[in-house]
């Protein structure tokens, strides 16, 4: 699809909504995923167009402490929505980089920045052989959802906590989660869709690596 084909399909197929647990945050998201699914006939399902648990914890608790962020350079990967990396533009980073490797993705971040007021950049394709570009702070939410995906992400986090980059994360205790590895910092109580979850609340930590 062209860039302009990506960002009518994400309007076509989405509703601005306010994010649960931060409701100062608007985004496009579409009300179903599976029809969305087939829509989009990728092999992953549509990420970009729910507010996701752990994304959803990490973005309030950027929002709530500011300072975490504020005038540095921020690294959020497989950014879906943009929820995370909006966040942090709103709580006062210096400059946010989204990356994602669905180009639908990253036409909602662009779509949702714009509706949030905030700048920031999207970059394409798979980083994990980076540095996540220098960044002070790397932003993760929901990214240990299965042991293939873990298995990439993890020494791409290690390696930024490891020259030192603070690494935020944010995760509805989903199995893949290697917990030993981190520290807690925060725990919330967060909306859900139902149809996504089967619930209506999951539990979500940030995480510091």
């Amino acid at each position: 699809m062209s860039a302009a084909t990506l960002t009518d399909f994400v309007l076509a197929n989405t509703t601005l909504t306010p994010v649960p647990l931060v409701p100062e945050v608007v985004l496009h998201s579409a009300a179903e995923a599976m029809d969305l699914w087939e829509l989009t006939d990728h092999d992953q399902p549509p990420f970009w167009a729910f507010p996701w648990a752990g994304g959803q914890a990490l973005a309030r608790h950027l929002l709530d402490h500011p300072g975490l962020v504020r005038d540095q350079k921020v690294f959020d990967l497989a950014s879906g929505s943009g929820l995370v990396a909006i966040a942090a533009a709103l709580a006062g980073a210096d400059s946010v980089t989204a990356n994602d490797i669905d180009p639908l993705s990253l036409a909602a971040v662009e779509l949702n920045a714009e509706a949030n007021g905030v700048a920031v950049r999207t970059l394409p394709g798979d980083q994990l052989d980076s540095d996540a570009h220098g960044a002070d702070v790397v932003l993760a939410g929901d990214v240990f959802y299965d042991a293939e995906i873990t298995a990439l992400v993890l020494p791409f986090l290690t390696r930024a906590a490891a020259r030192g980059a603070l690494v935020l994360l944010g995760d509805p205790d989903r199995a893949h989660l290697p917990r030993t590895r981190f520290t807690a910092q925060a725990r919330y109580e967060v909306p859900v869709p139902l149809t996504l979850e089967s619930t209506e609340t999951r539990s979500a930590t940030v995480w510091r690596a």
